[in-house]
């Protein structure tokens, strides 16, 4: 922990007072890392789900004021490459990524502030907010894989990400099933709305239990845990016809093998979502402030901020907590 200077606000940026800030499975593992691919390239700050109050402006911002409530995204494409031209800003050329959430303030650069700053009704808890960057990418998820009403999607992982992609897809229409460990986040994903939980015990013989569980298999699965073994179960439990979403990171250099009869002779669409866009920002924050997400279904943990590192080491250690909310003023 160090207390650095605020630095003076460059031409469209904005400098925003933190009044939450949320730990996240990508923030673990840059602590355990040192650093991460695309995000961040140490030494710097970090964090990156926030929301909070505008402290001060640059002279050229006309449509935020000192006062406003506000939530940012953790990224904001440029507009012009080849992917943002073909609707695909997640896959942006020169994605600007934003660390910093661990702090009283920070500041947002100016092309974040145009894309990816979006104000908060007066009522939308920061708490709350501060799901939207996450949530995005969960939305980016639903969308690529086509979730319908009526279909039978299984989540791989009843971590937070799991437990959103229950949250929304039960708001769909979808019937749930969510395989995962540990009883408190099992019981999280029934009351988010699965129709079923499988607990996987050690996580051995992944395909065997779920399909004890239930035999038939599933409209989609959507892999949310980032685990190699995990990539290669998932497409043994989709019907024919189906859909795959490798949506959970694996480290880098990881490799899968594949059974091609399988998905030659299954016709299985196997996909992977990546980030979010500026559409899917918004519509998460929409799925928010119409209360289908909340952070009480998802923060289980408080912790002030002069305690991170000693969050981070519990983390690394096995601490379970779904997301902790850091107080970065108390």
């Amino acid at each position: 922990m160090e207390s650095v200077p605020e630095p003076g606000l460059k031409a469209g940026e904005v400098r925003v007072r933190i009044e939450a800030a949320l730990t996240c499975g990508t923030d673990l593992k840059v602590y355990k890392r040192g650093y991460h691919a695309k995000m961040i390239v140490p030494p710097a700050v970090f964090g990156h789900e926030l929301a909070g109050v505008v402290a001060e402006t640059a002279p050229e911002v006309r449509n935020l004021r000192p006062g406003d409530r506000v939530v940012a995204a953790n990224s904001a494409p440029c507009g012009v490459c080849f992917h943002c031209r073909a609707g695909q800003e997640n896959l942006c050329e020169d994605l600007l990524f934003l660390n910093g959430a661990y702090a009283e303030s920070i500041v947002i650069p100016a092309r974040l502030v145009e894309k990816n700053l979006l104000p908060l009704r007066p009522a939308t808890p920061f708490a709350d907010a501060a799901l939207t960057e996450p949530l995005a990418c969960v939305v980016q998820g639903v969308e690529d894989t086509r979730l319908a009403t009526g279909q039978k999607v299984l989540i791989l992982g009843a971590g937070p990400i799991g437990l959103m992609f229950a949250a929304l897809a039960r708001e769909l229409g979808v019937v749930v099933t969510v395989a995962g460990r540990r009883a408190a986040r099992l019981t999280a994903a029934q009351k988010l709305g699965a129709a079923r939980v499988i607990d996987i015990g050690d996580g051995t013989d992944l395909v065997s239990k779920i399909r004890g569980a239930h035999p038939d298999p599933f409209d989609a699965v959507i892999e949310a845990v980032g685990r190699p073994e995990v990539w290669e179960a998932a497409v043994h439990l989709v019907r024919k016809g189906g859909t795959v979403n490798f949506f959970g990171g694996c480290p880098s250099g990881a490799t899968i093998t594949l059974d091609t009869t399988l998905i030659h002779y299954s016709n299985l669409t196997l996909r992977a979502s990546f980030h979010h866009t500026p559409r899917s920002i918004r519509r998460a924050l929409a799925f928010i402030e119409a209360g289908v997400i909340r952070a009480a279904d998802f923060v289980d943990g408080e912790c002030a901020l002069t305690r991170l590192p000693e969050l981070f080491r519990s983390m690394a250690g096995g601490n379970h907590a779904i997301k902790t909310l850091i107080n970065v003023h108390g």
